[in-house]
Formats: C-alpha cells, structure tokens, sequence
C-alpha cells in the first residue's frame, strides 16, 4: 500500500480533508471507506495497512482535527457528516465499500438512506443509536447533560461523563441520571476550566448524533448490503445496545466481531484493542 496522499474538497461551511491510499494491484474492487465520527483519519491507520491490495480512503469529519468548520457553526449534524461523506465518495468515484463506527456508524446509516447508489456494502460498527432504544428518553437526556455540563463546565467534568456513558451496562433509568458526577480526576482528567468549547465530540456532535431518527423504511429498502457489526466484548454498552437495536428495526442479524468498541484501534489515540482479528473478521465479511 502506497503512503497516503490528502485531499481538501469544500463543503457548506467546512473544507474536509481525506486520504487515499492506492492499493497494492489496482484491482477490480471497489474503494474501502474507513471512517468514524468524530474519530478522524489517523484512527484508522492500523486497520487501513491490513488491506494493502484495496484502493483506502479515510476522511477527518467536519469539526474534527484538520476538517474545521468555517461557518462559525457550533454543532453538526448526521445529514450534514452524511452529506460530506456523499462528497467526498463522489470525488474518490463510487461505489464505494464502507466500514464505518461509532458516530461514522449513525452517519453512514443516513447516507444509506439518502444516497444507497453509493455504498456497495456498509459494515455499521456499533453505532450509538439512542434513537432507536427503549430507553431512548433517558440516553438522550444523559447526553443533554454531557453537553450543558460541558458549556457550563468545560471538558473534563463532561468527558468524565461520557466516560462514565459508554461503559455504563445495560439500560439508561432515572437512577443513572440521578447519580453523582464523576470525578474528573480520576480519568486523568483536567479538572481546570481552559475555557475552549469547539470540542467535536462533547460540542460538536453530542446532542445530534444518538437523538437522530434513522429512516428504517429507507434503509430496509436500499439495494446496499448492510451489516451491523456489534462487539464480542461488548456487554450492553451504549453503542452495542445501539447496534442491536439499528439491526433489528432494519431486520438484520447483528454479527459479532472481536474485542470492544474500539477493537480496530492498534495503538491510535492511545487504545489497542485486537486490530489483527478486526481485519480478519472485516474481510471475511466484506468478501461474503
């Protein structure tokens, strides 16, 4: 696989940066899209080398590291992160296949929807869709409160509960809401309010992406093989109830794939889940 090369492509109120890597044989599949939300283009350098013979293009979403925003814009949405994605498919030439997770997971199901001539096949790991859960009241409240804690207080009391959000275990109650914050600190937090606010996931994309209502119609409808992918490791984390939710209301079998929600990683942003088995069970799927 060739080193990857970066484009800029204008987009209302952002300019996105992405990265192809050329493969290896210049064969006949189509590009594989690795993308997450607000998780950019270098979380995917592990995962991206074990597909040397594919044609890999990774993207930074708007509001995250090198995709800043140059509206002044202080959130975005999933049809805003989808319609980037159409972008940029469009300008690496589509279709294209995707593996997409977390956030990149409830936007690439809004692409799906709008635009499935796009996607040949979507793998959706593990997409935090609170939208489509029980629970649905209190997950988005929980998330509200991470946001209004993160302008009132800044970004360790908020990541602190973020933290605490997605390794919380089962169904979201009044009693959840109602417990103590956590400690900043004991995440290794700062606990000092330096007074910034354009963080892309307790800013930008904490109060839109979970609350956004999926259009099930339109994805159970779309000629594009969707496979939601959920964490062995998983329990019944936020996300991975959110991919067993998205699966059944598009009438899919979640498939099981190794590790956590962060299996994929091999070291990126300091986490190294089990990179080795991700990519295998990922190509046994996308060759399926």
């Amino acid at each position: 696989m060739t080193e990857p090369k970066t484009f800029t492509l204008d987009a209302p109120g952002a300019v996105l940066h992405y990265d192809v890597r050329e493969g290896e044989d210049g064969g006949d599949e189509p590009a594989l899209l690795l993308i997450g939300s607000p998780m950019a283009a270098p979380g995917f350098a592990t995962l991206a080398s074990h597909f040397p013979e594919r044609r890999v293009v990774t993207y930074d979403p708007r509001g995250s590291e090198r995709s800043r925003r140059t509206d002044g814009g202080a959130e975005s949405t999933p049809v805003e992160h989808a319609d980037d994605l159409r972008r940029v498919i469009e300008a690496v030439g589509g279709p294209v296949d995707v593996f997409a997770s977390s956030g990149g997971a409830v936007n690439a199901l809004v692409l799906v929807a709008e635009h499935p001539e796009l996607v040949r096949t979507l793998v959706a790991h593990e997409p935090p869709a609170a939208s489509a859960l029980p629970d649905r009241e209190a997950a988005n409240a929980a998330m509200l409160d991470i946001h209004g804690t993160y302008l009132a207080s800044g970004f360790g009391p908020a990541m602190a509960k973020f933290f605490a959000l997605v390794s919380h275990d089962g169904p979201f109650n009044d009693e959840y809401l109602a417990q103590p914050a956590p400690d900043p600190a004991a995440f290794g937090l700062p606990t000092e309010d330096d007074g910034s606010r354009d963080d892309a996931l307790l800013g930008q994309n904490m109060r839109t992406c979970g609350a956004h209502e999926h259009h099930f119609k339109a994805l159970r409808a779309a000629p594009t093989r969707i496979v939601v992918a959920v964490g062995a490791d998983s329990g019944d984390t936020f996300a991975a109830r959110g991919g067993r939710a998205v699966a059944e209301r598009i009438g899919v079998e979640a498939r099981l794939f190794p590790g956590d929600h962060g299996a994929f990683l091999g070291g990126e942003y300091g986490q190294t889940g089990k990179p080795d088995e991700f990519a295998a069970t990922l190509r046994a799927v996308l060759a399926s």
